[in-house]
């Protein structure tokens, strides 16, 4: 699930939180950094979960209104629609997601019920539930569509969700898009007659991306003052005080892997710091940190100053 970019942002993130006078001992920041990463884990099976609730919230209203002769519940008819939804059933009876859960002792939307009914009542009002509560007789692949719908168009963009992710963890603000896109490609590849298509990541398989994180963030604030000359000498135009704190950490981080870590080609690196640029700095910065990169990457290749190993890498 975890990709470069976003272990490179959450040590941006770091470095820009001690720059501006956060007290955490470096020792505590690498925890911190660590318990980020793996996080992102955990936001993941809480959206997960929030389907078990939206089913469970269903199957509830209709054994209400199963054991009343008169009900004033408008919704009567339509709660077991989305209790026979079998994208569903495989989300609320899926075993090993059980076990996530239950040995995380996760029970947020028990806490924060209110969250359920109302993208409860929001779905039974929708034109997406109106369109799928005429398939007579819907097919797996029509089912699943339905859920997917769901979680794109009424579930992923819900503002009171997203206040209460950042409530929970304000470092899931950034984690929202990777899991976002992670959750959705797995709902749209499930085979409902198949537990096993449900993936899990593992971290063991990013745990490379991990430590490279963790030695970015080391190499950075150990060699600050190396880096530091660096920018100041490639900007001869720029006051180093007139330029942007986020500006100077991407080119510092950025310098940092072009000396210190041998197996990332250059472009990459160029290439990873400016998209992140793009999505964090002002259009004027990104053209700034662009031209920056640029000529030290080119000065660095003629005095060969990058130790760079391997093919394709210079």
């Amino acid at each position: 699930m975890l990709t470069r970019r976003h272990v490179r942002i959450k040590i941006m993130q770091s470095v820009y939180a001690l720059s501006n006078g956060n007290q955490n001992s470096l020792t505590d920041e690498v925890k911190f950094i660590k318990n980020s990463l793996t996080g992102v884990f955990e936001l993941y099976l809480i959206k997960l979960a929030f389907f078990k609730a939206l089913h469970q919230h269903a199957t509830n209203q209709h054994k209400i209104n199963e054991t009343q002769i008169r009900t004033q519940d408008s919704f009567a008819p339509l709660h077991q629609i989305i209790v026979n939804n079998k994208c569903l059933i495989f989300l609320a009876e899926h075993k090993k997601l059980d076990l996530f859960i239950s040995s995380k002792k996760m029970n947020h939307w028990e806490l924060e019920f209110d969250y359920i009914k109302k993208i409860y009542t929001s779905l039974l009002k929708s034109e997406l539930f109106e369109g799928y509560s005429a398939l007579t007789e819907p097919t797996d692949e029509q089912q699943i569509r339905f859920v997917v719908s769901l979680f794109k168009d009424v579930v992923a963009p819900d503002d009171s969700l997203y206040h209460y992710f950042e409530d929970l963890n304000m470092t899931w603000i950034d984690d929202l898009p990777l899991v976002n896109t992670f959750l959705l490609k797995q709902l749209k590849r499930l085979d409902l007659d198949s537990q096993s298509s449900l993936e899990f990541p593992d971290f063991n398989e990013n745990k490379e991306d991990i430590e490279f994180g963790i030695e970015l963030f080391e190499k950075a604030i150990a060699n600050e003052e190396v880096l530091q000359k660096e920018l100041d000498g490639k900007t001869p135009n720029w006051d180093s005080e007139r330029i942007a704190n986020l500006d100077a950490i991407l080119i510092k981080l950025a310098i940092a892997e072009l000396f210190y870590f041998s197996n990332i080609p250059p472009k990459v690196t160029l290439n990873e710091y400016l998209e992140i640029a793009k999505e964090y700095s002002t259009p004027k910065s990104n053209l700034f940190i662009n031209g920056v990169l640029d000529s030290l990457v080119k000065e660095y290749e003629k005095t060969n100053r990058m130790n760079k190993q391997g093919r394709g890498l210079l």
